[in-house]
């Protein structure tokens, strides 16, 4: 008989490989429906592994990306992080669970709110509270997982400040 914690272990590093492969699209629906999966597979990870905080966000999360799909909004966002602060809370035995809940509050501003060097800012918050419930769970994919997405986060903030500066350059230039 398999063993639940191999189960629950082997499923967060099917949620690395998902995160990786999600992240790694050009298109932002198909960005969003990978991310919906995996979501939900990061739950049944979580669930496995015992913590219900982290499974609610991760729930919480695929409902997030499953209407960010369709709907871009300010309050659909807030709805979203009141919902997950107040379950959060209620479920909760200690404060280090509310790091999930966290992480899913800044992922859902970002993605229904922000753009460009904000939104990234706003995933690299995210992706660190994400990385801290994971490590305090015990979550080896998932720590993986976000660490790896706080490297690209940070390469692409660089990459974009560069592009930016760059087009800064290019203006003055022009205005000489």
């Amino acid at each position: 008989m398999v063993d639940q914690q191999f189960i629950a272990q082997f499923l967060g590093f099917v949620s690395y490989a998902l995160g990786i492969y999600a992240f790694y699209q050009k298109d932002d629906k198909k960005l969003k429906v990978i991310m919906f999966v995996f979501s939900l597979n990061h739950a049944i990870h979580f669930l496995l592994l015992g913590t219900v905080v982290s499974a609610l966000s991760a729930v919480l999360s695929a409902i997030r990306t499953g209407t960010a799909i369709y709907v871009s909004s300010t309050r659909v966002a807030i709805l979203f992080i009141i919902i997950g602060l107040v379950s959060g809370i209620y479920l909760s035995d200690s404060l280090w669970e509310l790091w999930a809940i966290l992480g899913m509050s800044f992922g859902t501003y970002s993605v229904f709110v922000l753009k460009g060097i904000a939104m990234r800012i706003g995933f690299l918050l995210g992706a660190t509270c994400w990385l801290i419930n994971n490590i305090s769970v015990g979550s080896i994919g998932g720590s993986l997982l976000e660490a790896t997405l706080i490297t690209v986060n940070i390469i692409t903030i660089i990459r974009l400040l560069r592009d930016q500066r760059k087009a800064n350059e290019t203006d003055l230039a022009e205005v000489k």
